[in-house]
């Protein structure tokens, strides 16, 4: 079966069961991204700015100062080749193939803008949030990032 747009596709659920369904899926503030922000402020990584909207993708996290933009992708969503099955409808595969069509356009235009951009899985940010975090931290020093001295903070 060949999906083409305005064709409707075979569902169990009712358009309004669908819909409820749809409109319950996160797209911001999902467990693995608020997992990954609280690490951050750990290690005294604040003065982010979430969901961008003036950047390219509008990266979940963003450190401006340091043009450091992060992302955190849905494995499902975004399609990691381990959560597609060569079998899913034609309307989800070429769903997918825009999301990642999309995320390689962003990430081209905020690189060719001098921007880092680092991108995870959101199943590897809750198995290996650590070695996320140390990433994050290195890429932000490297751009010139260096954490508040305890006097400054002691000022507050």
């Amino acid at each position: 079966m060949t999906w083409k747009a305005g064709e409707s596709v075979v569902d169990h659920l009712s358009r309004e069961g669908r819909s409820r369904n749809m409109a319950a899926i996160r797209a911001k503030d999902t467990k693995p991204e608020l997992a990954l922000r609280t690490a951050l402020r750990m290690q005294k990584a604040t003065g982010y700015r979430v969901h961008l909207k003036s950047l390219p993708g509008r990266p979940d996290l963003t450190f401006t100062r340091w043009r450091v933009a992060i992302f955190v992708d849905g494995a499902f969503w975004h399609g990691h080749p381990d959560h597609i099955r060569p079998s899913a409808a034609d309307y989800w595969q070429a769903k997918i193939a825009r999301t990642q069509e999309r995320d390689r356009a962003a990430n081209a235009a905020l690189r060719a803008d001098g921007w880092t951009v680092l991108r995870y899985w959101d199943f590897e940010i809750r198995q290996q949030l650590d070695e996320i975090v140390s990433e994050i931290m290195t890429a932000l020093q490297a751009s010139g990032w260096r954490p508040r001295s305890e006097s400054v903070l002691e000022a507050y």
